[in-house]
């Protein structure tokens, strides 16, 4: 039985026609990148969103005419935020990973100053950005998309890929309303466990505010507090200051509203959960413990994840290359291209 119901036309998501054109948004050519790509070859066109160490745009290729988001970063931000091996870092584990629901990176290069990144472009905008306009989630379409993001999770896990920042902004959505998920900034191929201090504090697992060793059941947490703020529009563990959040998260005390149904009320008390002996995810069945759980009884998964089954919302994509559905930011004079002394290009060879 599909996992989105027809319950799902009485809600009041905002629905869309067809999209106007089915032009494919994938490159014609290979992923290999040294020396395949330069600034020269594309078209910016617009910011889609901005950073601490820099900002993602809107680009075209000169060559197939085809949309990307190009991630660009300031080498000399992500030193003096000592970032250097998580952007190295995110570079490998793009490279690796290859997932319906994962994003994918065609090409890096650099300058003296910028790291530069080619990716797809997702042009649905953010999941955050459904939310906030929908409140919450009813209970099928929170399970629909909690059930895409398991699966990738289940497949970055099988490769020791820990992607450390799950949440609604890092959650990208195609133009038929399938998940991608973006922004490998902390992702770490990790075998058995790690202690860096590292993602959003709202979905922070209590090991690593801690500072313990800790595995993949980082996620597994991340993947319980996704759910609860889906359903309820918010985070269980929210503060005015990261040390407050901290704190709460460190209590582990969840107020579960009346209207979360006793389903998923157990598979949240079991991910959202400090005892790492109970929480789903990290037991000797691993991702088929979250899968089997009863509030995805109806889950068809390989359904899921062949994307046969009916999105609850399809994004209203006029035309291929269209950003409506991303904020507006303040467009900035770029130094892009540039050749001055590169100070910094030895801790970036790979790029």
């Amino acid at each position: 039985m599909p996992i989105v119901s027809s319950v799902l036309q009485q809600q009041q998501l905002p629905h869309s026609p067809s999209p106007v054109s089915n032009q494919s948004l994938l490159p014609q050519r290979s992923s290999v990148t040294r020396g395949k790509y330069s600034i020269t070859d594309f078209e910016i066109k617009r910011t889609l969103g901005t950073g601490s160490f820099g900002r993602v745009h809107l680009v075209r290729s000169k060559y197939n005419r085809l949309y990307y988001a190009m991630k660009v970063l300031k080498k000399a931000q992500v030193v003096r935020m000592k970032q250097v091996e998580h952007t190295n870092d995110e570079r490998r584990m793009l490279k690796l990973v290859d997932h319906p629901f994962l994003i994918r990176i065609w090409g890096t290069f650099q300058d003296s100053h910028n790291l530069f990144m080619v990716m797809d472009y997702v042009e649905g905008g953010e999941l955050f950005s459904l939310l906030r306009r929908s409140q919450r989630f009813p209970n099928p379409v929170a399970k629909f998309y909690a059930a895409q993001v398991t699966l990738a999770l289940e497949y970055l896990h099988s490769h020791d890929i820990i992607y450390r920042d799950l949440k609604p902004e890092n959650i990208l959505l195609d133009r038929k309303g399938h998940i991608r998920i973006t922004d490998f900034g902390f992702a770490k191929e990790v075998p058995d466990v790690t202690y860096t201090m590292c993602g959003t504090p709202d979905y922070i697992a209590p090991e690593v505010i801690a500072r313990k060793a800790y595995n993949k059941s980082v996620d597994w947490w991340s993947l319980g507090i996704l759910i609860f703020e889906m359903l309820t529009g918010y985070t269980p563990f929210y503060d005015q200051t990261p040390m407050r959040t901290y704190e709460k998260v460190l209590q582990c005390d969840v107020r579960y509203p009346n209207y979360i149904l006793p389903e998923a009320r157990d598979l949240l008390s079991n991910l959202i959960t400090r005892d790492l002996t109970r929480r789903l995810g990290n037991l000797a069945n691993g991702p088929s413990d979250v899968k089997n759980h009863p509030w995805f009884a109806e889950v068809d998964w390989e359904r899921v994840l062949s994307k046969r089954i009916d999105t609850p919302y399809e994004p209203p994509i006029r035309h291929a290359g269209d950003a409506s559905l991303f904020e507006h930011y303040p467009e900035e004079e770029l130094d892009y291209g540039i050749t001055t002394q590169d100070e910094y290009g030895y801790l970036f060879i790979d790029f």
